[in-house]
């Protein structure tokens, strides 16, 4: 019979390689045994942890509509801050014409007023200068001191007092009254018996002298323009005019 190889005293000894075969084996058994006792929802469990744990990973397509929705975003922000500054500027703009308008109609309207100032101004000025020169000029004019000067005198005075008369009015009347002497003097009729006789060219009596005496001329009544204007005022009053007198009066 046979010898058995694998008797005790005659047993090889087991080879490293043969060893960790041997381990592996073992640790598989193990593994097993362990899965078979873990109950049924520990398989998800572990797995679902396993999920949760682990980084969210995008597609590169995702990425790229992510970029995009924040391109969009950031783009439709800066055309509000646009517009925004764009109506900020219109605003201030128009702000500035309105003030730039007001300010023009202003000054136009300072303009209008200062012109039409100096224009005032300008015909007052004239109107003095007029008046000046009209009162120099009567001042100046030179009148014969002679019955002749005397009326053409009186009549420039009656003229600017807006009293009629003429010289052939004034003429003919004075002859009658005195014949030309400023210093006649009527003693003989009712007036001189009543105590005021009439006196001058025009025989004019004092009351009625001083009555109708035109301003500017003077208060003498023998004075021959004063007496031939004062009687001429009051012929104006009375008769309407020296011209309608031909008789006493």
């Amino acid at each position: 019979m046979p010898k058995n190889p694998f008797t005790r005293g005659h047993r090889r000894e087991l080879s490293k390689r043969h060893k960790i075969a041997v381990a592996g084996v073992a640790t598989l058994g193990a593994a097993a045994v362990v899965f078979s006792a873990v109950p049924g929802n520990a398989e998800t469990t572990t797995s679902e942890a396993t999920v949760s744990s682990a980084p969210v990973k995008y597609s590169s397509e995702q990425l790229k509509s992510r970029q995009a929705d924040v391109s969009e975003q950031l783009a439709a922000k800066a055309l509000q801050s646009k517009a925004a500054a764009e109506a900020k500027a219109a605003k201030a703009h128009a702000e500035a014409k309105a003030k730039a308008a007001a300010a023009a109609k202003k000054k136009a309207a300072h303009a209008a007023a200062a012109k039409k100032a100096a224009q005032a101004r300008k015909a007052k000025a004239a109107s003095r200068a007029a008046h000046r020169a009209k009162l120099k000029a009567a001042v100046h004019k030179s009148y014969a001191n002679n019955l002749d000067g005397w009326i053409k005198e009186s009549l420039d005075i009656m003229k600017a007092k807006g009293i009629p008369g003429s010289y052939n009015g004034l003429h003919r009347n004075i002859i009658r009254e005195s014949s030309g002497n400023p210093n006649a003097i009527n003693n003989w009729d009712i007036n001189a018996i009543n105590g005021i006789p009439s006196k001058g060219l025009l025989q004019v009596i004092p009351p009625t002298f001083q009555a109708y005496h035109v301003a500017g001329t003077s208060w003498n009544i023998y004075d021959p323009v004063a007496n031939i204007t004062a009687a001429a005022n009051y012929a104006a009053d009375k008769y309407g005019s020296m011209d309608n007198v031909n008789s006493a009066y």
